[in-house]
This record gives structure tokens, C-alpha cells and sequence, in this order.
């Protein structure tokens, strides 16, 4: 597994929306708050190109990337932490998670009632931020500024000074618009996108972001029978990190055979890559590196 990101917000922000476009799933998005009571839970692939080129100059029999849960917490409300809205039930579900995808309502229009009666993301995610603190949360957070298709350039830019001041990272997304994104294919998507001046969804986005968030990184194992990619904590040495693949490896560890992804597919095969000493041999207090290519030597 790779990491749990938990989607917040007042109610009627747009995250079921969101996760709907995020997990294709179809959570209650309904007008009206409370909607969601249990969290919604949608287990989604992460993209990486490098596993798909990888699996392919392989012929690999099966390709496994590493994924990402996002959950559906239902919309919080001035009080929660004293349970108004069921806001205890609500801030339990928000410490299972590894990080926090605030959503801020920035589009406008009266079709979608706004729990405090107006659009004001610094009044939204004054709310919020004083409730996770009541509630004594302080897990990693990232803000998602739910835009309309103009962009909402103030609301936008009100929500990047805020989270500047906290040091914390923003991703624009129009959830609307990934939810039409959601519904055609890989390739029809990937056209519409680059209509829309986009060069990736928002799912690319909040997996990218989270990442950067979390300070994570991705490692792989490829070979015929698989190539497979693994999510680790940036900083991770060799032994813990073969502990992912197997707790045997970690216990058993020797030595780590690596070498960067690009380096293996220009060479094109193992055996050529070792020729051309591009294979290197680590010891216990290897750093593992994002995009490393790794074959571990363990005693059973």
C-alpha cells in the first residue's frame, strides 16, 4: 500500500465530488449536509510511467504498482470537536489517515447551498483548522482549492496566501470538471485534458503532491514474472527497505544489486547494464533512491 489520504472540508465543498472523480467510485454527493456519515474508502492505482516502461522492456507476466486510499470523511462543522454535526464520529475517521486533502469551496453559484450562507475560504479553513486543533489533529494537510471553470483567480490566490503562511502546499482542482474527466476513457480523457490546457488529472496532482508532502518515494523490482513499485519514506536504508518486499529480506538482508530505472532501460537488460557497470552492489547503509531499480541478496 502506498499512503491514505483523507478528504475534509465544510459540507457541500465539493469532496464527494472529488473522491467520485478521484476513485470513480459513486459516494452521495446530494445538496445537503451530512450526507456522507461513514467514510467512503476508494483504493486507487497510483501512475507511474517508469513501472509501465519497466513491465514492457520485461515482458513482464504481471505489473503491480503501489496505490493510494483516499477517504470520504463526511464535512465537518463549526463544533465538531464538541460533536455537533456527528463531528466526533467525523475526527476519528481523520486520524486514520496519512495526510489531509482540505477542500476550500472557491466557486460561486446559489444552486449549492454553503453551510455558513456565503463562499469565504479564509472563513472555511478558519473553521476547519480550529477544529482539527480542538480535536488535538495535526497530521500533514494540503489544501485543494475546488475551482469552477474560470479558475476563481481571488478565491484561488486567497487560499495559496493562506497556506504560504503555513508553509503548506495548494493544488487547483475543479472537481466538477474531473468528474466529467472520470467518466470517458484513459485516452479520450488525456485528449480532453490537453483541450483544457491541462498536461495531467487531479489525481496526478494530489498523488504527486501527497508524495512531496509526505516526503515519499518510489523504488521498483522488475524481472519476466513482475515488475512491481514500492512506496517507502524518503531517507529509508537498504534492509527496511527490502522489508516491504518481504519481512524475510529485511531480517536476512546482505547486499542490494541497484540501479536507477533510465539507466536499465538505455542498456536494455540486466546482463548488459552489469557490463557496462552501471549495476552497483549496497550495503546495509544504503539510502534507497527514488526511481532505483533494486534485486536484494538476503539469507533465509
Amino acid at each position: 500500500m502506498g499512503f491514505s489520504l483523507g478528504i475534509v472540508g465544510l459540507p457541500n465543498v465539493g469532496k464527494s465530488t472529488l473522491f467520485n472523480a478521484l476513485s470513480r467510485a459513486k459516494a452521495e454527493a446530494s445538496n445537503y449536509p451530512f450526507c456522507t456519515i461513514d467514510p467512503n474508502i476508494g483504493v486507487v492505482e497510483v501512475p507511474d510511467e517508469r513501472l509501465i516502461k519497466l513491465a514492457n522492456l520485461f515482458a513482464s507476466k504481471k505489473t503491480i504498482p503501489t496505490f493510494i486510499e483516499f477517504y470520504d470523511i463526511a464535512g465537518l462543522v463549526k463544533g465538531a470537536h464538541q460533536g455537533e454535526g456527528l463531528g466526533n464520529q467525523f475526527l476519528s475517521h481523520i486520524r486514520e489517515v496519512d495526510a489531509i486533502a482540505h477542500v476550500v469551496r472557491c466557486f460561486g453559484g446559489e444552486e449549492i447551498a454553503h453551510v455558513e450562507g456565503k463562499v469565504d475560504p479564509q472563513f472555511d479553513i478558519d473553521i476547519i483548522n480550529y477544529e482539527l486543533e480542538m480535536a488535538g489533529i495535526k497530521k500533514p494537510v494540503l489544501y485543494v482549492a475546488n475551482v469552477d471553470e474560470s479558475g476563481n483567480p481571488d478565491q484561488l490566490r486567497m487560499v495559496e496566501t493562506i497556506a504560504a503562511k503555513e508553509s503548506a502546499k495548494v493544488v487547483a482542482i475543479s472537481a466538477k470538471l474531473e468528474s466529467e474527466i472520470a467518466e470517458l476513457s484513459d485516452e479520450d480523457a488525456s485528449a480532453y485534458l490537453k483541450t483544457m490546457g491541462q498536461e495531467e488529472s487531479a489525481l496526478h496532482k494530489l498523488i504527486r503532491t501527497g508524495y512531496e508532502l509526505l516526503d515519499l518515494i518510489t523504488f521498483f523490482t522488475a524481472g519476466e514474472k513482475e515488475s512491481r513499485a514500492w512506496t517507502i519514506k524518503k531517507g529509508t536504508k537498504a534492509p527496511q527497505a527490502a522489508g516491504k518486499i518481504h519481512s524475510d529480506m529485511e531480517r536476512g538482508f546482505i547486499a542490494a544489486e541497484v540501479i536507477n530505472w533510465h539507466d536499465l532501460l538505455t542498456a536494455g537488460a540486466y546482463a548488459k547494464a552489469r557490463e557496462k557497470g552501471l549495476i552497483r552492489t549496497e550495503g546495509k547503509n544504503y539510502i534507497f533512491q527514488d526511481g532505483d531499480v533494486v534485486v536484494i541478496r538476503f539469507n533465509v
